[in-house]
């Protein structure tokens, strides 16, 4: 709830004042305070409604496959097999906790996260000063602003004092902006309102007093905020895949349970409640019910070996989404950029000086041709260095290993340059100064150098041309060189001094109207991080175009983005897109790489359309104004540090280190994640196959089942829950890196994948069922065939797990041994069935029993079969599918 909302921009102080009933001297009182709180809530921003915990655990039961595991629980139930349905119970309710622990695990980092960034404000109650939660702010609290807060709710400005704001997490804007308490036009858009500062900003230099208008829902960056609500969330790559899988094979599994029903019915003539325990075998043995529950594991591990390398994602299935992304879509400032700005030129009369080094920290060097510039080839060099570290209000300072700038950004990063010359550079005490104004352009100040009184100057090229237009200056080389560094997406300063009588004690307006000596210009930009650059390399190494979205300057975007690498023909600004179609969107997105001047609904047009192309589309940003695409995109990347919490909250992935060479990593171990995943599912999926194909020839044989229900979902989770758990301990392939995103309608399993787990279904299905038919024949009761028979398959899927470490390539290579969980796991199996093999009370739940040591010959015999008869079959697909890619 809020106070009605005005114009406030267009409002003069004292009006605002009496309309929002406070005093800028006492402020309001502690009760006028509570009342406000109790009437209009907190200074927060809505939070959505909890998810109870109950509804989060039953939320892990939402899967088709499951929903046919609780049917099977419900028949045994109802037949009187209480064991069999208190076992199938017990494993859909551990693939239910695993996915619930980690889902929780997400929440909690991010909720750390939280706890880093709460502010505090400094108001005036009761006639004091003091520092309150930003929580507990009102509207109609007098706010006391200082270089460096954080501001904590809108509000209309009436003192100022050389007062800049940084406004980049609102607007995409990198420069600060100067606030003044003058009234502004009524339809002034959200940049030009000058008297107005805003929640989520901060403050760069000086000082104000401010009256807060609005507060939590109400700010600007709460109505941004409440628009997320409206953008859809799209599903990720991996949860569109498995539900597509879940439902063909759930549906494929009811129907041919239902046709082996029937024909052991009517043609074998079984009992009708023998006949029904069998064909549930079946059915739980095609289920791979023990799926949902490695996939979990493996992308919980993505999700810890991602938070180690400063990510955190905060739902599972995101961590695979990465490594399909075609297309990141990422803002400048403070995401490819510094934030930090920095001279990167220095133009005298005689020289075009380069400048190393990017950021605040003095490391770098002044270059003429690629060598150091010697400072004695140009007299006007070390003067127009002066006169940028003396005409200058910022401080500059080292805390903790960082770079602190208390002050303008733009000014501090002339205290850089002065810092990298090949000599100290004296900071000149000031007699007098004209400080910076925006109306004026220019800062001057009054110093003694050289054994003589004199007046630096430094501010707007033109404006310093103007003053120097009557001594010896060559405009028309000026206007040139100050062309050169603009188009170079380059800010441009600069300098200049006038000598005046020793006597002079101020300085003032009138004194430097004319008879400036023009020193020099300044080329400044925000530069792109060097890890920036090379991950943008890397990316487009694996087939991964990178977009700029920014709200900067189309110059300045188009040269960040050559520094970058990136495509810049045709980059496009705000104003062309709000006039284009959709349609003509969505062609914009594939063919331009740069668009600059955007605003938040750009932004969202844009990533739709990549969306429309087919492409998996992740966001990357740091300000409120990305909050809605980084929601829409397939992955939204929020950067943890300067990123503000709505761009988070929006976001399904948080750089903690606010680096964007941690997306490549991401990248990386998404597409880990995913192959292990595919590799995981060609293991797993023969196990199933070749269960059911064993239950289902019984029946079609009229033979009696060679396993129970308990015994195929035993088979089922302990090698799911062992020797699977091996593959999501698989290194990147080297090849990973170089190969182009896949599709993102490519299905999860391709017709090379259907081939091999078919072959393999019947390999392990049909020779376990000959070895049954085999033992059949030799004395041996039901319970100990079936161990046997259990034990085959078991054996059968601890040598193909060798197989499935490498999809194509020898099992046997250099890499063999580096995996050590494969063998951890494979020695934990053996003893899994040991266990349930001579462990009496384990005889009772799963009905099997011990068997003699000769009768071992039988499993292990028949795994080392099948894998040499694997690796022949990969020899042979290598030969015919060469280097094609199978997935």
């Amino acid at each position: 709830m809020q106070m009605e909302t005005k114009n406030w921009h267009a409002l003069e102080p004292d009006a605002v004042k009496s309309l929002l009933e406070t005093d800028t001297n006492s402020g309001l009182s502690k009760g006028e305070v509570s009342n406000r709180q109790e009437q209009y809530g907190k200074n927060v921003l809505p939070e959505k409604e909890k998810t109870p915990e109950i509804i989060k655990f039953l939320r892990q039961f939402n899967d088709i496959l499951v929903f046919v595991l609780l049917g099977a629980a419900v028949v045994t139930g109802f037949l009187g097999e209480y064991i069999d349905t208190i076992v199938i119970v017990l494993v859909v309710t551990i693939i239910a906790v695993v996915g619930y622990l980690q889902e929780n695990k997400a929440e909690q980092a991010l909720e750390g996260i939280k706890k880093l960034l709460e502010t505090k404000a400094s108001v005036i109650r009761d006639g004091k000063q003091s520092q309150v939660d930003s929580s507990d702010l009102v509207v109609g609290d007098i706010l006391v602003l200082a270089a460096g807060d954080k501001v904590p709710a809108d509000a209309r400005i009436i003192q100022a004092e050389k007062f800049k704001v940084e406004e980049s997490a609102l607007t995409g804007e990198a420069t600060t902006v100067e606030k003044k308490i003058q009234v502004v036009p009524e339809d002034a858009v959200l940049g030009d309102r000058k008297n107005m500062i805003y929640s989520g900003t901060s403050v760069a230099t000086g000082s104000a007093k401010a009256i807060v208008t609005s507060i939590g829902e109400g700010t600007e960056l709460g109505q941004i905020n409440a628009s997320i609500a409206e953008v859809e969330t799209v599903k990720t790559p991996l949860i569109r895949q498995t539900t597509k899988f879940g439902q063909t094979v759930s549906i494929a599994i009811l129907v041919i349970s239902v046709v082996i029903y029937a024909f052991g019915y009517f043609v074998r003539d079984f009992d009708p409640i023998e006949l029904m325990l069998t064909t549930i075998g079946l059915a739980v043995a095609a289920i791979p019910e023990g799926l949902p529950a490695v996939i979990s594991i493996i992308l919980a591990l993505g999700v810890r070996n991602m938070a180690e390398k400063k990510a955190i994602v905060r739902s599972l299935p995101s961590v695979e989404t990465l490594g399909a992304v075609s297309v990141i879509c990422t803002d400048k400032t403070g995401t490819l950029t510094k934030n930090e700005m920095t001279v990167k030129q220095v133009v005298t009369a005689k020289h075009d000086i380069e400048v190393s080094g990017s950021g605040y920290e003095p490391d770098g060097d002044l270059e003429l041709n690629g060598q150091p510039f010697d400072l004695d080839d140009d007299e006007s060099m070390i003067d127009l260095l002066t006169v940028g570290k003396t005409c200058n209000d910022a401080q500059l300072y080292e805390e903790g290993g960082e770079w602190v700038v208390n002050g303008d950004p733009t000014e501090a990063c002339l205290l850089t340059l002065a810092e990298k010359a090949e000599r100290p550079i004296e900071r000149l005490d000031v007699i007098s100064k004209i400080p910076f104004d925006s109306e004026y352009k220019y800062m001057a100040t009054l110093v003694d150098y050289k054994g003589e009184r004199m007046i630096f100057i430094k501010g707007a090229p033109d404006r310093l041309f103007d003053m120097a237009e009557d001594t010896e200056f060559d405009r028309a080389y000026w206007d040139e060189k100050r062309k050169e560094i603009a188009d170079r997406g380059q800010r441009v300063l600069g300098g200049g001094f006038k000598r005046v009588d020793a006597s002079k004690e101020t300085v003032d307006h009138e004194d430097v109207e004319n008879g400036i000596t023009f020193l020099g210009l300044y080329g400044i930009v925000d530069p792109p991080r060097q890890e920036a650059i090379e991950a943008v390399a890397a990316c487009r190494d694996a087939g991964i175009r990178i977009k700029m979205i920014t709200g900067d300057h189309k110059d300045t975007a188009v040269a960040i983005a050559r520094e970058l690498g990136m495509e810049v023909e045709g980059a496009l600004e705000g104003k062309e897109l709000t006039n284009m179609t959709d349609e003509e969107i969505k062609e914009a997105s594939i063919h331009n790489d740069v668009f600059a001047r955007t605003s938040p609904n750009d932004k969202l047009r844009l990533v739709k359309g990549l969306q429309q192309n087919g492409l998996i589309t992740s966001m990357t940003g740091d300000g409120v104004n990305d909050a809605p695409a980084l929601k829409r995109a397939d992955i939204g990347v929020a950067m943890g540090i300067k990123g503000t919490e709505v761009a988070k909250e929006a976001s399904q992935m948080v750089l903690v280190d606010d680096n964007f060479k941690t997306i490549y990593n991401a990248v990386r171990e998404g597409r880990r994640v995913y192959d292990n995943l595919k590799k995981t599912i060609l293991f797993l999926l023969p196990t199933n196959g070749g269960q059911a194909l064993l239950v289902a020839m019984s029946i079609l044989l009229g033979a009696a089942a060679p396993l129970s229900p308990v015994q195929i979902l035993w088979v089922n989770m302990v090698v799911a829950i062992t020797l699977s758990l091996a593959i999501a301990f698989e290194p990147l392939e080297e090849s990973t890196m170089k190969r182009p995103p896949r599709p993102a309608n490519v299905p999860l399993l391709s017709s090379y994948y259907i081939f091999r787990i078919t072959f393999v279904s019947i390999l392990i299905g049909g020779g376990s069922l000959i070895i049954n038919y085999m033992l059949g024949d030799f004395d041996y009761s039901t319970d100990k065939l079936q161990t046997i028979t259990l034990n085959t398959i078991v054996m059968a899927q601890l040598f193909h797990l060798f197989n499935c470490r490498t999809e194509l390539a020898p099992a046997f290579n250099r890499h063999f041994f580096d995996n050590k969980i494969a063998f951890v796991v494979s020695a934990l199996l053996i003893g899994l069935q040991l266990f349930i093999t001579y462990v009496p009370f384990m005889h009772t739940l799963f009905g099997t029993a011990p068997i003699e040591l000769q009768d071992w010959i039988y499993p292990v015999a028949f795994g080392l079969i099948v894998f040499v008869i694997v690796e022949i079959e990969k020899a042979i697909s290598r030969r015919v599918i060469g280097n094609k890619d199978i997935h």
